[in-house]
Parts: C-alpha cells; sequence; structure tokens
C-alpha cells in the first residue's frame, strides 16, 4: 500500500493500479477532468477501479496514434487518480470524470488481457527550502499567467479568480500549468519536474515563450483587422457611390460602354485595336480597388488620347506660305526656301513624307521661332520637346508599364499634345543630350528621325506601333560638333549664320521694337526710336550673333519710357511723341560697353587677325607673337586647347624649314623665346582654322614685317605650308563684316561656298584664296621691312 499525504488528507492507495492510457491529454494533480472512453482497455481499467476502490493511474501516451499502447508507449510519470464518476452513452462510449490526486512513477507495466496494469511509487515534489527567490518566483509565474490569460481568447477571466485561490504554492502551480495551451509534450515536461523551483522556472520559461507568441498574433490580427476595416469601408463607400451613381442615371457600366465607343471611334490599326480590346476586357473583370485596375486604365486612356487618324489639312499655297514667313523671321533664305519647295512638291504629289530639317546656329537667331512659323505656313499644329539635359533613353521611348509612375516618351506626349498625326514638333537643343548607365537617347532618336523606320515606331509603354511618318520633325542645335555621327546623317543640316548690322536693324525696325513698345504699354506710333539710335545699340552695347541682347536693351528703353509716361501724362501723346536718337541712350542704357574695332585694323608687326568659329557664333582672334632673348622657348598662352596648341608648333615648324628664303636666319631659336599670345586669356580657344594667322603673325615678328590691319585670315597650315579647308565659313565672314574687315584670306577648298553666302554678308569684301602659306604672307604682309634691334634679326624684302 501506498500512504498519500494532499494537504490534510490521507490516503491509502494501492500500489499496483489499473492503468488509463491519454491520447494527446496530460493530467495534472488536483485537476478535475472529463474524459471520453472508447478503446476496450480503457474501458477494462475503468471497469477494474470502479470494481475496487476506484483509484486509478493516468498516463500519456508518447504517441497517440497508437490504439493499443504497451508500457514501451507509455511514459513513466503519472498522476493517481480516482474514479468519481462513470456515465454509460447510448453511442457505446462511457464518459468518465476523474481527479487527479498525487503524481507517481510507473515502476513496472503488466497486462492481463485487454488491461493494463502497474506497479506504483510515489513521485512527490521534491521538498525544498522556502526562501525568497521561490516566493519571487511564483509571483512571477502568477504575473505572466494573468498576462497570459489577458491575452488567450479560449480562457475565460474566471481561472484567473479560480488560480489566484488556491490553497497552498503547489496547488497554483499546477492549476496553472493544467491551464495552459500548450502541447502535450510541454504539458509532461512540467508534469515530471522534479522539485517545486524546477516546476515554477519550467512554468516561466513557457509562460514567456507562449505570451511572445500570442503578442505577435495579437498584432498580426489587429492589422489584418484593420485592413480589413479599411476595405470593407471604400468597398461599402463605392457601393453606395454605385447606388447614388444609378439614383441618377450613371451606372459604371457606362463607363466601360463610352470606353468601348472611344476605342471604336478611333479607327485604330487592327494590332492597336486587338491590344485595346484585350485591356478593356482584362479592365472589366478588375476589381475597382485593385491597383491593376488603375494600371489598366490609364494605359487605356493614352490609347484613346493618341490621335491614329485625325489630322490637319495642309495649307498648299506657297505664295501665302512665303508671306507668312517674311512676316515673322527677316532673311533666314535657305530655311525658307526649303519649307516652300516641301509645300510644291506636296502639292504636287499630295502626300509626302516629312522632310527631317537640322537648323544650326548660335544662340538668338530664331531657330526654335522659325519651328512655329513653318507650322503656320503650313497650317499644321505646332509641338516643342525641349531636349536639353536628357540623359534617359526612356525618355524617348517611355517606361514600361512594370514600373510604377511609368508614361510614354516625350515623342508619344507630344503627339498627344498636338492631337493630329501631321504635326510640326520641333526638337530643341539636340545638341544638349547626355548619355550615363540609364541609356543613350541620342540613340533613340534614330528610330524617331529615320523616314524607314519610324513608320512602326515602338514605345516602351504602349507596347503597339505607332506611325510617325506623317510628322514634320525639325531639330535645333547651337553646334554638331555633338551631334554623333548616325543622327547627323538623318537629318538635313541647315545652317544659319548671325545676323549682320543691316539685318539686326532691320529686325529691330519690324519686330522688337513694335513688340517691346506694346508689351510695356506704349504706343509706337508716339514712341520712336530712330534707325541712327538702334544702329548704335547694336553695336555699342551688344556684341552678339543673334538678337535676344539688342532686344533686352530695347526693352529697358521702354521700361524708362514707360517710366517717364507715368509720371508725365502727356508724354508720349499725339501732342507730345517721344522720339529717342543716338545722343539719348547714355541716360537710358548707361555708358557704352563695346568700342568699335577701328584700332584693329592699323598695320602692326606680330600682330594677325583670325577668324574663329563659336557656338555663339563668327569671332575675331587677335593672335599676338613676341620675339625675345631666351633659349628657343615656344611658350603659348590664352587658355588654348590641344589642336590650337600643335598649329602654333606647326607654324613654328613652317617658319624654320623657310627661315632662308623668308631672309630669317636659320637658327633663330637658339638664341630666342617666341611667345604666341591669343586674348582674351580666360576664354578657352581650340581648333586648327587659326594655323595660317600664327604663322602670319610669327613670320611678321621674325621679320619685323606689318601685318595688313584691314586682313582677316583662317586655314589649317601643314608643315610644308600647304593651307586646308575649315568649317564655319558663314559665321566667320559675318564676324569680320561686322568688325570692318574687308580683306579676308581664306583656303581655295572653301572658295565654292562664297556662292551660298549672302550678297549683304559678301558686300564689301574682298576674298583671297590660297592653297600655300607664301600666297598667305604675299597678301598678308607689307612690303616694307625693318629691323627689330630688340631681337637684332638681319631680314631682306620678299616680293609680294
Amino acid at each position: 500500500m501506498l500512504s498519500i499525504v494532499r494537504g490534510d488528507e490521507s490516503h491509502d492507495v494501492p500500489d499496483r493500479l489499473a492503468v488509463l492510457p491519454l491520447r494527446d491529454v496530460v493530467v495534472f494533480p488536483y485537476m478535475v477532468i472529463p474524459l471520453l472512453v472508447g478503446r476496450q482497455g480503457s474501458l477494462a481499467a475503468v471497469d477494474a477501479a470502479v470494481a475496487a476502490d476506484r483509484w486509478i493511474f493516468l498516463v500519456a501516451q508518447r504517441d497517440g496514434e497508437v490504439q493499443e499502447p504497451h508500457a514501451s508507449n507509455l511514459y513513466r510519470v503519472g498522476v493517481i487518480g480516482r474514479v468519481l464518476q462513470v456515465s454509460r452513452l447510448a453511442n457505446g462510449t462511457t464518459k468518465v470524470l476523474l481527479e487527479g490526486v498525487a503524481r507517481g512513477r510507473a515502476a513496472r507495466y503488466s497486462t492481463s488481457g485487454p488491461l493494463l496494469r502497474a506497479t506504483i511509487a510515489a513521485e512527490p515534489l521534491a521538498a525544498e527550502v522556502s526562501d525568497a527567490a521561490d516566493d519571487a518566483m511564483t509571483r512571477r509565474v502568477a504575473t505572466l499567467f494573468e498576462e497570459y490569460v489577458g491575452l488567450h481568447r479560449r480562457l475565460p477571466p474566471e481561472v484567473l479568480s479560480l488560480v489566484q485561490g488556491s490553497e497552498s504554492k503547489e496547488r497554483q502551480a499546477y492549476a496553472i500549468a493544467a491551464h495552459l495551451q500548450v502541447r502535450h509534450l510541454v504539458r509532461q515536461n512540467l508534469l515530471e519536474s522534479p522539485s517545486f523551483t524546477s516546476l515554477t522556472e519550467r512554468l516561466a520559461a513557457v509562460l514567456t515563450s507562449e505570451i511572445e507568441i500570442l503578442r505577435l498574433e495579437r498584432k498580426i490580427e489587429n492589422d489584418v483587422r484593420g485592413s480589413l476595416f479599411q476595405n470593407q469601408r471604400e468597398f461599402y463607400l463605392q457601393e453606395q457611390l454605385k447606388a447614388i451613381h444609378r439614383e441618377l442615371g450613371q451606372e459604371d457600366s457606362d463607363d466601360f460602354d463610352d470606353l468601348q465607343a472611344a476605342i471604336t471611334a478611333k479607327g485604330m490599326p487592327e494590332q492597336a485595336r486587338e491590344r485595346a480590346d484585350r485591356e478593356l476586357r482584362k479592365l472589366r473583370r478588375t476589381p475597382p480597388l485593385s491597383p491593376e485596375s488603375t494600371v489598366g486604365r490609364n494605359y487605356l486612356d493614352w490609347l484613346v488620347g493618341l490621335p491614329w487618324t485625325e489630322r490637319t489639312d495642309d495649307l498648299l499655297d506657297v505664295t501665302r506660305a512665303q508671306t507668312v514667313l517674311d512676316e515673322d523671321h527677316y532673311g533666314l533664305q535657305d530655311v525658307k526656301e526649303r519649307i516652300l519647295d516641301y509645300i510644291a512638291v506636296l502639292a504636287l504629289v499630295g502626300k509626302l513624307e516629312g522632310p527631317i530639317l537640322c537648323l544650326v546656329g548660335p544662340p538668338g537667331v530664331g531657330k526654335t521661332s522659325l519651328g512655329r512659323s513653318i507650322a503656320r505656313a503650313l497650317g499644321r499644329r505646332f509641338a516643342r520637346m525641349s531636349l536639353g539635359g536628357v540623359r534617359d533613353e526612356a525618355e524617348i521611348r517611355g517606361h514600361r508599364r512594370t514600373y510604377i509612375g511609368a508614361l510614354p516618351g516625350r515623342v508619344i506626349q507630344a503627339m498627344r499634345r498636338a492631337g493630329v498625326v501631321n504635326p510640326v514638333i520641333l526638337l530643341d537643343e539636340v545638341d544638349k543630350m547626355g548619355q550615363d548607365w540609364r541609356g543613350d537617347p541620342a540613340a533613340a532618336l534614330l528610330e524617331v528621325l529615320d523616314p524607314e523606320q519610324n513608320r512602326a515606331f515602338s514605345d516602351h509603354y504602349l507596347e503597339v506601333e505607332y506611325d510617325l511618318s506623317q510628322v514634320l520633325f525639325l531639330t535645333t542645335a547651337n553646334s554638331l560638333g555633338q551631334v554623333p555621327d548616325p543622327l547627323r546623317d538623318r537629318m538635313e543640316i541647315i545652317r544659319l549664320p548671325g545676323y549682320v548690322d543691316h539685318e539686326k536693324h532691320a529686325i529691330a525696325r519690324q519686330y522688337l521694337v513694335p513688340r517691346q513698345l506694346r508689351t510695356h504699354g506704349l504706343d509706337p506710333a508716339t514712341v520712336t526710336i530712330q534707325p541712327e539710335a538702334i544702329t548704335e545699340i547694336a553695336r555699342g552695347y551688344t556684341r552678339e550673333a543673334g538678337v535676344r541682347e539688342l532686344e533686352r536693351r530695347i526693352a529697358r528703353i521702354a521700361r524708362k519710357l514707360a517710366r517717364r509716361v507715368a509720371a508725365d501724362p502727356t508724354a508720349g501723346t499725339a501732342a507730345a511723341p517721344i522720339s529717342i536718337g543716338p545722343g539719348d541712350l547714355v541716360p537710358l542704357l548707361g555708358v557704352r560697353q563695346f568700342d568699335d574695332d577701328a584700332a584693329q585694323l592699323e598695320d602692326r608687326v606680330g600682330v594677325a587677325t583670325g577668324l574663329a568659329f563659336t557656338s555663339v557664333g563668327g569671332d575675331l582672334l587677335e593672335i599676338e607673337v613676341a620675339v625675345v632673348r631666351g633659349r628657343g622657348r615656344l611658350q603659348l598662352t590664352g587658355t588654348l586647347g590641344d589642336v590650337l596648341k600643335e598649329s602654333a608648333g606647326a607654324a613654328l615648324s613652317y617658319a624654320r624649314s623657310r627661315a632662308n628664303l623668308l631672309g630669317i636666319d636659320p637658327d633663330f631659336t637658339r638664341a630666342r623665346d617666341i611667345h604666341v599670345h591669343i586674348p582674351a586669356g580666360a576664354t578657352p580657344k581650340d581648333g586648327p582654322s587659326a594655323g595660317i594667322a600664327i604663322a602670319t603673325a610669327l613670320v611678321s615678328a621674325l621679320t619685323g614685317t606689318a601685318v595688313r590691319g584691314d586682313t582677316a585670315m583662317t586655314g589649317e597650315v601643314t608643315l610644308r605650308g600647304r593651307v586646308l579647308a575649315i568649317g564655319g565659313l558663314k559665321e566667320k565672314l559675318v564676324a569680320a563684316r561686322r568688325a570692318g574687315i574687308t580683306h579676308i584670306i581664306l583656303p581655295k577648298n572653301n572658295a565654292r561656298e562664297l556662292d551660298e553666302i549672302a550678297p549683304d554678308v559678301r558686300e564689301g569684301l574682298v576674298f583671297h584664296p590660297v592653297s600655300t602659306m607664301d600666297e598667305v604672307l604675299s597678301l598678308a604682309l607689307r612690303a616694307e621691312r625693318h629691323v627689330d634691334p630688340r631681337v637684332g634679326i638681319a631680314v631682306s624684302d620678299v616680293a609680294h
């Protein structure tokens, strides 16, 4: 017999008891639990316990799937319990009410038919001295259990009062273990705790882990509930909105029907029509709250918004077009002739693929505004794309729809803005594009500007072919140096030279002055700027190839006059008209900014005038050469580029090779340094076209012979004295005429371009085509020779 003491109670229990195997259930001492018993061995154990003194050994199975467990499938530690009540149910099972009394250990299992018995030994918790640590741990377990019950939805709050009302700490610990919703392996581990301290430590660890899990579950549940609540709220509001629309006769299906009608009316090509219909079917099946719905709707809006068949009728009257172009711009005959040719051919053949023109010229000559004028002359719509600073290929071809916020490229956007299939599209600043790891936009333009390819242009966003063959593309650039060769090959280059003085005078008189006076509230009929004043403004206050600075100066005069009229209402009226002459400019514009270049027209030794081409037009280079005592060093100053430095070296080598013929000491480099300077020092300069000017100034300094001041020259020089062709002749001639130069020395290979130069630019200029440096020197140097006493180089006359 076993003597079991539980509180004030004492029980004598047989040491051999029937065994009730439990599947996925662990019973603790002080625990009352109902069980449904249906297995034959379990029923035999209950009957044997009831037939004796109702004591039974409750032990958990290791594997709950085993129907007839044996000793190897049962744990050794279990609970000695009592059968409190037995009820037979109609379905053949038995309901048993059991109470756990004390913990026990099965020393040995034995089988008698279906009945399983065990020899039992008492297994109480090891007695330990109660101290403050045990009390602290007990309180911690109670606190954790309280939080556990608060987080667990299956445990009612009454469990807390039941546990807290336990008579002893051991009973409270077993009560907590009994109410934990954990796997039976964990519960069995708690039951097998050897001591009370071990039991509370294990309880604390299990509770801490379970609380963390419950907190996470609660957080996830709250997040899901919040999301569901938001979705339900939006769905509810959408349903209310639908109901309101139904009451107003505005069904959602009307929106899809409108899209279908728009797709049908657009007259899209078959490929685009099939794609639009497929996207619309997909959109009908997509929930309105889905992100795919917005993506699909935006795509359809772009397809429907693009022009597919809409076009404007071209105005094919050549005379009218000539009048419109002349009204908007002065000069620019090459561009006007090309547009008039296009209109004439279009009138004869009825349909013609648009040319791709590239207008190249310095800033301010009217390239961008000319695009609008061409569109007006043709009666077409106009769209402008600025390509300056564009570095991403997607800016031209568009982004694929997989990206958030994807849009078509700028070409397709321009077509949508124009609304027709035959607009005039201006690609402004095509030479200002860049490239990086995102691609090369200039390469993407190859398809756009190729007449053989742009009839089936493919945008990454649309993913359908779009016809650009009817578009008249115009591009503008300040210089072709930054335009890739394949792109340049697809364009028809038309150069716009800078304006000369009489052209600026005509532009200011016909366009700039009336426009600025009206802009500032003045009447051009009563406020006038005299022609002499306009000429003075152009020469003394501006130095440019275009007319932008000229317009700004005129605008400044208009502001001053508007201020005068505001102070005196009688000024600027028919009774008191205002006339601005050259003498009135200093109070209005300040002192003159630029002086006439008359001083540069004097003959000087060691100074030659070269012609240069820059991004803002043509310009004059004053090349200075000084020969001083030294050791044969060549010094180059003036912020010169590598090509210009090489030209100076070639000029020096030419002079040394021709020293005898030029009357120069062949060994002059042994005791002389040569310094070549090109003002202004802060302005970068480069290019080979100043070669003959450097060579001329060098020979002039070495021989002491003056260079003609009324002569400017341009051309590349070789070591053997050959003069090679250069570029930018138009712009250079404009700069020479503006500076008062009368004689131009140019390469013979460039002489054929003179016929293309406007007569007003050639007027007053005498051209001297040359092929060798000997010809250059005979034209540029005066016949008189001098000996420079500071240099000491003997010279002789060289016949012209």
